[in-house]
């Protein structure tokens, strides 16, 4: 999966960025330093991985992994071009998912280019020109199609049709993902507000709490996930080892950092969970959309997996953490022998059979 950071110039999207990747994106208190975007792969955090390590005892361990982009800072004017908006918002329509990073922390050494801290306020702008982008770009498909469904076409009535909605929704100020419309049927338009978003807070020591409530409550009001970390603190963190890192974080009474919490949020933002295979060789986590079959899971390893599945033996990573092996499991009749129709699910340990 790729996960596109955007949000308002100096916000604190690189320093995030560079914490999530363990990076060197630049990062300044002047708006736009970010122009190419910036490309990070992360591992995802999974501490299954770990147990089924000591169970299996592999020559490796592979996690998951997701990938992020760090875009540039959009403003007001943005679907206008203004501020290289339009270079920006084509590096949007490239990832699967955006991660909105909304300032919440006062520093007088970091210009907020809309001055003072209003979260819904930035949330409204960016998400406006994210909207104005999306209705020109429809606009010009639904005057593009109009002649064709004129003249009888039956596939541009369709998508005329479709193109109706979505124009009247965005006129509405209506993101296009508050429409209820199929996913599937939204692809070949690649538009901006169909994207699933994760709200960010970057926060810091000085944060008033009645501030990051607000924007708590403003993301649950908009049925989406948020997350709320303080940037400075992630990076300080990021640069420590795992055995400082570890002792740093029960010092402050923290189980798991702000970055670990993203990553997961992200998952759930876009509906994926993992499953694991084991064996001498190797421990991996594959991740796959939630409701995905089996041979759909069997073809993240490898598309011939999915076209000559046959079947797969699955079993629940909580019954191996408890009974240890999996021939323990075998004598209990935990192992079980799935077919095609089987929908795979978060934990699941998969061995599967297939014939090419």
């Amino acid at each position: 999966m790729e996960i596109g950071i955007v949000g308002l110039p100096n916000v604190g999207k690189s320093t995030i960025f560079n914490a999530l990747t363990s990076g060197d994106a630049a990062s300044s208190t002047y708006p736009f330093t970010t122009i190419e975007p910036n490309l990070g792969v992360v591992p995802v955090p999974d501490s299954r991985l770990d147990r089924l390590t000591e169970i299996f005892k592999p020559k490796k361990t592979t996690p998951a992994f997701c990938r992020f982009v760090d875009i540039a800072g959009l403003g007001k004017g943005a679907a206008e071009g203004e501020g290289l908006g339009n270079k920006f918002l084509a590096h949007i329509r490239e990832v699967d998912a955006i991660l909105h990073m909304v300032r919440l922390f006062q520093d007088a050494n970091v210009r907020h280019t809309l001055d003072g801290i209003d979260p819904k306020r930035d949330v409204d702008v960016l998400e406006t020109e994210l909207m104005l982008a999306d209705l020109e770009s429809v606009t010009k498909q639904f005057d593009k199609v109009s002649g064709k469904a004129r003249s009888g076409d039956t596939e541009a009535k369709d998508a005329l049709e479709l193109l109706n909605i979505l124009k009247t929704g965005l006129e509405e100020g209506k993101p296009v993902r508050t429409l209820g419309l199929d996913p599937e049927s939204l692809k070949p338009f690649s538009l901006l507000t169909a994207k699933p978003v994760l709200y960010v807070g970057n926060t810091d020591e000085h944060t008033d709490p009645a501030v990051v409530d607000d924007f708590q409550a403003l993301i649950q009001k908009l049925d989406a996930e948020s997350v709320v970390l303080c940037g400075k603190l992630e990076s300080e963190l990021a640069e420590l080892s795992d055995e400082d890192r570890t002792l740093f974080m029960a010092d402050l009474g923290m189980t798991h950092n702000g970055l670990e919490r993203v990553i997961v949020a992200a998952y759930k933002t876009l509906g994926l969970c993992s499953y694991f295979t084991g064996g001498p060789k190797e421990v991996r986590a594959w991740t796959v959309p939630v409701g995905a079959k089996a041979p759909q899971a069997a073809g993240v390893i490898h598309s011939d997996f999915e076209k000559g599945f046959i079947k797969a033996d699955v079993y629940g990573f909580t019954d191996l953490d408890r009974y240890r092996s999996e021939q323990a499991l075998r004598e209990k009749g935990l192992i079980r022998l799935e077919g095609k129709e089987y929908v795979v699910k978060d934990g699941d340990v998969c061995h599967f059979k297939f014939n090419v």
